[in-house]
């Protein structure tokens, strides 16, 4: 019997993650159930999207997990970092899970994870390229600095267990990826880990070594995010608080409209638009030039999102652009 292709195992192991992730946030939101729907995409391939509304604990939580696959004109492999020795037509594949969570209470940080691998091949199936991507990272709209080095404290854990280059390397890839260029360089969050384009043969490791790395990134969040989820939502917050998060919302939905490669790659290969957007948020503000005093509560979250050194305290990074 021959081996099963590695696409079909990783496609296999991805929705496992998918179904475990899933049965996890029901449990945390103690309040409602995903809607499920599948999907056919035209051209190849398609997905399970499975999104929660209204619930206990969080607004909007979707949880999604897709197998695609077509033609990519010519060009656009190369534009997606793909080294294929050319520009012309080629063929992918992508199988891979995503999660954005938007929790009801300010007190509580929203969270974002995805995983992925991605295939290119020629037009006659030869194989040309193969990667692995994916992270998580924190978006507290409440400045409490405990739940950030709580979430990077449990993400070098977990990177240190395959390479200690890992939480370095991914941890200023993600300080510098999540971030509203348009707003003058404001970061989108507290960062986490971000990684793209792991070939077979990165820090040593080949790809079943990076599999088991990507997969234990996309089952990180009970340990990294359920803490601080059960320390804060019974906190009580008012009107300012929540309006605030709404705004800070609203940076969110403009990151993943204007900057974000995964919602332009959706975008641009005709996958499933509601799936595409699932990420955005039931509600946003959008104040006009806000500004907020030295010492309010506004402006040290704003503050709180500086890159700094999360593991060992507040010590402020350099924001030097990269990648």
């Amino acid at each position: 019997m021959s081996e099963t292709p590695a696409r079909e195992r990783i496609a296999a192991s991805i929705a496992t993650l998918h179904d475990e992730t899933t049965r996890y946030f029901t449990e945390l939101d103690a309040g409602a159930a995903f809607r499920e729907d599948r999907w056919d995409r035209p051209g190849g391939g398609g997905g399970v999207s499975r999104v929660l509304t209204g619930g206990g604990t969080f607004e909007k939580a979707g949880i999604n997990r897709s197998v695609v696959e077509g033609v990519m004109p010519a060009g656009m492999a190369q534009r997606l970092g793909a080294q294929t020795g050319g520009a012309a037509e080629t063929r992918f594949f992508v199988t891979g899970m995503s999660l954005v969570v938007h929790p009801r209470s300010p007190k509580v940080p929203t969270v974002h994870l995805n995983v992925r691998y991605f295939e290119i091949s020629g037009t006659g199936g030869e194989p040309l390229d193969a990667w692995f991507g994916g992270g998580t990272d924190l978006t507290p709209t409440w400045p409490d600095r405990e739940d950030p080095v709580h979430f990077h404290r449990t993400l070098a854990d977990l990177c240190g267990r395959h390479h200690p280059s890992f939480y370095p390397r991914f941890k200023s890839w993600c300080d510098h990826y999540f971030v509203n260029a348009h707003r003058a360089e404001e970061r989108r969050g507290v960062g986490g880990i971000f990684f793209d384009h792991l070939r077979p043969g990165d820090s040593g490791l080949d790809r079943d070594g990076l599999l088991r790395f990507v997969l234990e990134v996309g089952g990180v969040l009970p340990e990294a995010y359920g803490p601080l989820v059960h320390r804060h939502r019974d906190e009580p917050y008012g009107e300012r608080e929540r309006h605030f998060q709404l705004v800070r919302r609203g940076r969110y939905v403009e990151f993943n409209l204007v900057h974000d490669r995964g919602t332009l790659f959706g975008l641009q290969t005709s996958a499933r638009i509601e799936s595409v957007l699932m990420s955005l948020p039931p509600l946003a503000a959008w104040d006009y030039a806000p500004e907020y005093p030295p010492d309010s509560f506004e402006a040290e979250l704003l503050a709180m999102l500086e890159p700094r050194d999360w593991i060992s305290g507040v010590t402020p990074l350099p924001s030097t652009r990269s990648h």
